[in-house]
């Protein structure tokens, strides 16, 4: 009679854990699956297999509220420290964002600093707490940045314009001015460049069909052919439906009146 092997399953730990929420919150949940380079590449880091990252993901989305608003559901076994996790992020986002990132570093032998070289242009010039404030803060705008590209596809919500290099994470709110929602997918659309530039001036906004307005100020250029290429034909075209995250009409409402003061 042969005898069976029984193999233990490994424990998920606390980091591994942060780490798989890292990227479930820079891919589509329609991208969740076995196959996915970026989950094979986890996988490989923390040493499991490209299933078991998928399913950790989709564990996420259980608790995901913005799924389960559209009636996408997760699956049904997910843990206690996995919604402790997602917790976690809606509560303090900026903490366990620089945190998951960090232990995504300490995975692969490499300091934050040097993992993150290319986005500290003025590191060398600090030090001491100016120094860590300065690296979590760019840190964290990358990881903002890759949430929202993700959230649309690393497709302008306008236009539809695919370049990397021409796409903007764009808070509603700014960074500047709301500490709790730097982090907030909901604070954030992805715009091209010049679309970017005239949403921060307040020279467009959305309304709360999420139709492009512009602003009175923009339209006082309306004989000029520039406006009638870049922004009059885009006037009342909806944006793009994002995967999961809608712009928050709170913020949105807050936006417009920054438009109407312009």
């Amino acid at each position: 009679m042969s005898e069976r092997t029984t193999v233990k399953r490994r424990n998920w730990s606390d980091d591994e854990l942060i780490i798989a929420f890292n990227l479930y919150c820079k891919i589509p949940f329609g991208k969740i699956h076995h196959r996915n380079p970026d989950i094979i590449t986890l996988a490989t880091l923390i040493n499991r297999s490209p299933n078991a990252v998928a399913l950790k993901l989709s564990n996420f989305a259980s608790f995901d509220p913005e799924l389960k608003a559209r009636g996408i559901k997760g699956l049904k076994n997910a843990s206690k420290a996995d919604k402790e996790i997602f917790e976690r992020f809606y509560e303090d986002r900026e903490t366990l964002a620089f945190q998951s990132e960090t232990c995504i570093a300490q995975q692969q032998e490499v300091s934050i600093e040097d993992k993150f070289s290319t986005i500290l242009p003025e590191l060398n010039n600090m030090v001491g707490e100016e120094r860590q404030r300065y690296v979590k803060t760019r840190v964290n705008q990358n990881f903002f940045r890759k949430m929202i590209l993700a959230n649309y596809d690393s497709k302008c919500a306008i236009s539809g314009i695919d370049v990397s290099q021409l796409l903007v994470a764009s808070h509603i709110i700014p960074w500047s001015k709301s500490q709790e929602h730097r982090l907030n997918p909901e604070n954030g659309i992805c715009l091209s460049t010049h679309f970017d530039t005239a949403f921060d001036k307040y020279l467009i906004s959305f309304d709360e069909d999420y139709r492009l307005i512009l602003s009175p100020q923009l339209k006082e250029n309306e004989t000029k052919e520039y406006y009638n290429q870049w922004f009059v034909q885009f006037e009342g075209k909806q944006l793009s439906t994002p995967n999961k995250y809608l712009p928050g009409q709170e913020f949105l409402k807050c936006h417009r009146a920054e438009l109407i003061q312009a």
